[in-house]
C-alpha cells in the first residue's frame, strides 16, 4: 500500500505541474488500478487576476470621464469569444489538432461552410483522438486555437456564424 500511496502522490504532483505549466485552471483524472480499485483526482486553482482589473477602471474614469470606458468596453466583446453565440467549446481538457495529421490540410478554415456533425477539429485526451463535430451548420467566422495548443474544458475553439 505504501508504494501505491507514494506513486499516487507523485502522480498528483505531476498533475499539479501540468496544470501550472499549461496555464490550466482545472484538471480531473480517474486512474483505475483494478476492478474495485481506482483513484479519482481533481486539481484546480483559482485565478486572482480578475479582481485587480476590476479595481483599476473606477480610478481611470474620474480623470478622462467617458473616453476611458468606451475603449475598455470595445475590446471586451472580442476578448471573450466564449460569450459569442456561435462559439464551439471544448468538451474536454486536451490538445487541439486542426488537421488529421501533421502537414495535412486543416479540417476547416475561416470562411468555410460546415454542416452539422462535420468534424471541425480534434482534441486529444489521454492518447485518444476525439473528433469535435460542428453542433450546427454555419460558416467558420474565427478559429480561436492554434494547432497543438492545450485547451481546457469549455474553452472556445471556433466561432460559427
Amino acid at each position: 500500500m505504501s508504494q501505491s500511496h507514494e506513486s499516487d502522490v507523485a502522480f498528483i504532483k505531476a498533475l499539479a505541474e501540468l496544470l501550472r505549466d499549461n496555464d490550466l485552471t482545472e484538471l480531473e483524472v480517474m486512474r483505475e488500478y483494478g476492478e474495485d480499485d481506482s483513484l479519482n483526482v481533481r486539481v484546480s486553482r483559482q485565478t486572482v487576476a480578475a479582481p485587480a482589473p476590476a479595481a483599476a477602471p473606477p480610478a481611470a474614469p474620474a480623470v478622462p470621464q467617458a473616453a476611458a470606458p468606451a475603449p475598455a468596453a470595445a475590446p471586451a466583446a472580442p476578448e471573450d469569444p466564449a460569450q459569442d453565440p456561435g462559439a464551439v467549446t471544448s468538451p474536454m481538457v486536451g490538445t487541439v489538432y486542426l488537421s488529421s495529421e501533421p502537414g495535412a490540410d486543416p479540417f476547416v478554415q475561416v470562411g468555410d461552410k460546415v454542416s452539422e456533425g462535420q468534424t471541425i477539429l480534434i482534441v486529444e485526451a489521454m492518447k485518444t483522438m476525439n473528433q469535435i463535430p460542428a453542433p450546427r451548420a454555419g460558416t467558420v467566422k474565427r478559429v480561436l486555437v492554434e494547432d497543438g495548443a492545450p485547451v481546457e474544458f469549455g474553452a472556445p475553439l471556433v466561432i460559427l456564424a
